[in-house]
């Protein structure tokens, strides 16, 4: 088995560094690294070395900061249907004031899986994984809307999911 060259500290490619806004800006090997992992999240570091470079120790350094900065995270994704989750919606979130405290109260409610802030016709839009309908109006009608600042909330329920993938890659 041959070894692999190993570079000196220094003549190493700097990983990441922070741009202005205060989030990690990657290098292209942090790049190549995520885009393995998006194809295959269960993909040895050793593979993923040959692919792009580095030894597998590097890697799995490499892979452990860039969770630690929250950069990614790696997880089982499910089709919730098949784990007893019949009803998926969007609801769009209409907010007087501060929107902070509305998202976080969104964050923090276990249905809601994706709370993003959005400008245009709702001020939020959460996903939300339910049992059925029943819970579905439950979590909008009692939860949501009861929510300090909520002024009015509109639902798009899924008829049928078409499409979920997480391979945007790195672009």
């Amino acid at each position: 088995m041959q070894s692999e060259p190993v570079a000196s500290r220094s003549a190493e490619p700097r990983d990441s560094r922070e741009s202005r806004n205060g989030s990690p800006q990657l290098d292209t090997v942090s790049l190549a690294i995520i885009e393995q992992l998006q194809q295959d999240g269960r993909r040895p570091y050793a593979a993923i070395g040959k692919a792009v470079g580095l030894s597998e120790a590097a890697v799995r350094q490499r892979v452990q900061k860039l969770l630690d900065q929250g950069v990614m995270q790696i997880v089982a994704v499910t089709d919730p249907l098949t784990v007893g989750f019949r009803r998926q919606a969007m609801v769009g979130v209409t907010v007087e004031g501060d929107l902070d405290p509305v998202a976080e109260a969104l964050t923090a409610m276990s249905e809601v899986e994706y709370v993003v802030m959005t400008a245009g016709s709702f001020d939020i839009l959460a996903e939300i994984v339910c049992e059925d309908d029943d819970h579905l109006l439950d979590v909008i009608n009692k939860r949501i809307r009861a929510l300090p600042g909520v002024r009015s909330t509109e639902s798009f329920v899924y008829l049928k999911l078409k499409k979920q993938t997480y391979m945007w890659g790195t672009r």
